[in-house]
């Protein structure tokens, strides 16, 4: 095993703090997801994803481009503000992407849903919680279109379909990114909500919610377990190639972000070939960072009277939306989460 006290001693990279709770903590990097996802336009023409034979399908600025496209029609055209939730419906294609950073972009609550959903269940979910946009695909299109028509709320079609209706409109036929546009200008803080997860839509609805905070500190685990991953092979962290990750998880399901997450980082690419995985099973889906707790910001203990696993840490949810008795059930006051 690597010696990687070095990554989070003081002053290091990866410097472990406690928060005023006492959960363990980052003490620098990025506080909000959109501050995690602008450093990446630097990486310019680099290619952000490719297809399975290597052929760029999109690179660094033209997805940083169309997020920011999408953010500011979000707040300039439809009024949507910080707080405002974002549902996803769609399948593995990079849109999917863009539409998941844009919702950053804007300081909206992103809600990925499963692709596979029928639409009850979608129906079930979307009451639940109540999004003021959807982001969906032709295919997954007539799931929504019901709900979308009865709650008045907004309908972005990525790739082949038609909607109906002033309240939805074609991805394809909204104005053609600019390369030197800049995100919404308005303040995301690192308390405020970033993404809601849903496990399942059968009932109880659950859907766990994470802080800017939290979906920041996954970021930097990602960032982290590749930096050790170098010292494991005895190499200097930072100094190879930048990789090409092949997302093996449905993008809607959390530990598909933490690949995003890793491979954003270090300037990497995203691979489309094939069908995903199914997603991992896990009794904290809600967050990348249960899928490997390699991580120096997630603790774990056991409860002495039940034998529970606990964890705690910045990468973990905080609460189930709108559910204040199961979130008094999971969560405790010092950031402590039982797993069941």
């Amino acid at each position: 095993m690597p010696d990687t006290a070095a990554l989070t001693a003081p002053g290091a990279p990866f410097e472990v703090v406690r928060a005023e709770n006492g959960s363990l903590m980052y003490a620098d990097g990025p506080r909000t997801l959109r501050e995690f996802v602008e450093t990446t336009w630097a990486y310019g023409e680099r290619p952000f994803f490719v297809g399975g034979d290597g052929t760029g399908l999109l690179t660094y600025g033209e997805f940083f481009a169309a997020a920011t496209m999408l953010a500011n029609r979000f707040v300039d055209t439809y009024g949507l503000r910080p707080g405002d939730r974002a549902a996803l419906v769609m399948g593995d294609r990079p849109d999917w992407q863009t539409a998941f950073w844009a919702t950053q972009l804007a300081g909206l609550v992103a809600v990925p849903l499963d692709a596979g959903w029928s639409a009850d269940e979608l129906d079930r979910v979307l009451d639940h919680c109540a999004p003021r946009v959807l982001l969906v695909d032709g295919e997954r299109l007539p799931a929504v279109t019901g709900w979308a028509g009865r709650e008045r709320a907004r309908v972005v079609v990525f790739g082949p379909g038609e909607g109906d209706g002033a309240l939805t409109e074609r991805y394809e036929d909204l104005p053609a990114p600019d390369p030197y546009a800049a995100p919404p200008d308005i303040e995301i803080r690192a308390e405020d909500d970033a993404t809601i997860e849903y496990a399942s839509p059968a009932d109880p609805l659950r859907g766990a919610v994470s802080t800017q905070l939290a979906q920041a500190g996954a970021a930097m685990d990602a960032r982290y377990r590749a930096a050790a991953d170098a010292l494991g092979r005895g190499e200097l962290p930072g100094l190879g190639a930048p990789p090409v990750t092949r997302l093996t998880a449905p993008f809607s399901g959390p530990f598909a972000l933490s690949q995003v997450y890793g491979a954003m980082a270090a300037g990497g690419a995203l691979m489309l070939d094939g069908p995903a995985a199914p997603p991992k099973k896990s009794p904290l889906v809600a967050t990348p960072v249960v899928e490997s707790l390699a991580t120096p910001v997630v603790e774990s203990r056991v409860a002495p009277d039940t034998g529970e696993m606990w964890l705690r840490g910045q990468s973990l949810p905080y609460a189930y939306w709108r559910d204040e008795r199961a979130t008094a059930e999971a969560f405790t006051a010092d950031g402590w989460v039982r797993t069941g």
